[in-house]
């Protein structure tokens, strides 16, 4: 039974009141807050849980908070200086893409260098990640759709595209019960699976099977959130995928970077018919 809607408004209310969850889209915090509230034994508890439900699943990796008003001022005189190196810099900010600044330029060719032309992109829960978009081997007339729950973060990605000149466009949904509908050559999940697992363990498959993408990556953390390898992951998470995987007919390919394990999922023909089975071989095939 939903809880009724005074009470969800209330917590949403409650939770937005915090600084560190103001920006956070009010339809993510409802869905979050319904099930913590049928959870829960008070409104209180309810909103406390919802709080360390939004951290586990994003807040986490922001460990000085969303600076989007200082991120956005060095975007904006970037013109002027070294655009690349600001672009990394902020990337640092996050501790998901500061993982992947030392092989930066090889995790992207090595994952999309081979299956060109990739003229739309799809990451769902970015983060910071679409600042690598100079680093991606995609068509200058690539549109990239960005989802987080942020909606500061994503007023500055919007930045980001304009200032580059590039086809972009971000937003804050709640990409579970409203995933995207864009059809795309490569749909980017990274690092995005064992956040979603904090809410419901299932919504993972449920998304990408809404998805119209002709390639999907699909990746997994090797480091802690404190930075040090664990050697179990690998296996944790391999594991999780091949269950994910199981029976639905897809061609994958296994890659492994030094703090990530990533999977290339062929999901089948494009609208324009291009045929997603046909992509070359991969370093090491599932």
């Amino acid at each position: 039974m939903n809880p009724p809607g005074a009470a969800l408004d209330e917590l949403v209310a409650q939770v937005q009141a915090a600084r560190k969850y103001r920006s956070v889209a009010p339809d993510v915090i409802r869905s979050v807050g319904q099930i913590e509230l049928a959870r829960r034994r008070t409104s209180a508890e309810a909103v406390k849980a919802t709080k360390r439900k939004l951290h586990q699943i994003a807040g986490s990796y922001l460990p000085a908070g969303l600076e989007t008003g200082r991120w956005r001022e060095q975007l904006c005189g970037s013109c002027a200086a070294d655009p690349h190196a600001t672009y990394r810099n902020i990337m640092s900010r996050h501790l998901s893409t500061r993982e992947r600044l030392p092989f930066l330029e090889e995790f992207y060719h090595t994952l999309l260098g081979d299956i060109g032309p990739i003229r739309s992109v799809l990451d769902i829960g970015c983060g910071l990640n679409p600042l690598a978009l100079p680093w991606m081997p995609v068509s200058l007339d690539c549109s990239y759709h960005a989802y987080d729950i942020y909606e500061d973060l994503a007023a500055m990605l919007g930045v980001f595209f304009a200032q580059i000149g590039r086809k972009g466009r971000a937003e804050a949904r709640d990409v579970l019960h409203s995933p995207p509908k864009e059809a795309v050559d490569v749909a980017l999940l990274l690092k995005f699976l064992p956040c979603v697992d904090q809410v419901d363990r299932n919504a993972g498959e449920r998304l990408i099977h809404a998805l119209n993408a002709r390639v999907l990556v699909v990746s997994f953390p090797l480091h802690s959130l404190g930075g040090r390898r664990d050697k179990g992951m690998e296996g944790i998470y391999e594991s999780r995928f091949r269950g994910l995987a199981e029976g639905q007919g897809w061609g994958c390919q296994r890659f492994i970077f030094p703090t990530e394990l990533a999977f290339r999922v062929v999901l089948g023909c494009d609208k324009a018919g291009r045929d997603a089975s046909r992509l070359p071989a991969g370093t090491a095939s599932t």
